[in-house]
């Protein structure tokens, strides 16, 4: 039987511009300027105009764990819609399993410490999330601006570092090809030393979104 996954991955690696970061242990792209200065600087606006403390699942009790700002997306907003439509053509994976849009702001001193996108099965908050849905599968995310210092997105078990650059595309399978979690995709959203950083997110499940 097919892994699905192969075909995003076949799909993702054939789009021009895409890079095909290599590891044996995850599947990580990269795309530089998927997305233009005007869509960035439009999204940037959104995010700023309805931001909120982050928060987590599985609350470890650190209130340092997740220090950034967080801003659901309606998706209404032509950015919104524009960067939906760019997303699909180039994943492929059909729209009805993505959740909605997030964006998140993260001010100088501000992180996010090493974390998985998926929900850990078997924890606290796993079938508060995913009972409907299913857990994550694919992750998108777009660095809205350049950074002064700071802010990079550090994948210990993968040695690799991106550092934000405004309209690149980081994009991973948060799971391994039996369909588990794959704990190598453990990554940190890296304190911003100067400046302020932005980005969207977009994450896919294993079945139709339903809130």
């Amino acid at each position: 039987m097919t892994n699905p996954a192969d075909s995003i991955v076949t799909r993702l690696a054939a789009h021009a511009g895409m890079q095909h970061v290599p590891s044996p242990k995850a599947a990580v792209f990269q795309h530089r300027r998927f997305v233009d200065a005007d869509l960035a600087a439009e999204l940037i606006a959104l995010i700023d105009a309805d931001r909120r403390p982050s928060t987590i699942a599985d609350d470890n009790g650190d209130a340092y764990f997740r220090t950034s700002e967080t801003c659901d997306l309606a998706a209404h907003p032509p950015a919104v819609q524009r960067v939906e439509t760019l997303l699909t053509a180039l994943s492929g994976i059909d729209p009805a399993f993505g959740e909605p849009l997030q964006g998140q702001r993260y001010a100088e001193g501000q992180e996010f410490k090493p974390h998985t996108d998926y929900f850990t099965p078997g924890g606290r908050d796993f079938q508060k999330y995913c009972a409907l849905s299913g857990n994550r599968t694919w992750t998108f995310m777009i660095y809205l601006n350049d950074v002064a210092a700071g802010g990079a997105t550090r994948f210990k078990m993968l040695d690799k570092t991106f550092q934000p650059e405004m309209g690149k595309l980081l994009c991973w399978n948060n799971r391994l090809p039996d369909g588990s979690v794959n704990p190598a995709t453990l990554h940190h959203g890296m304190k911003v030393r100067k400046g302020v950083k932005y980005v969207i997110t977009k994450w896919y499940r294993e079945r139709v979104w339903r809130g």
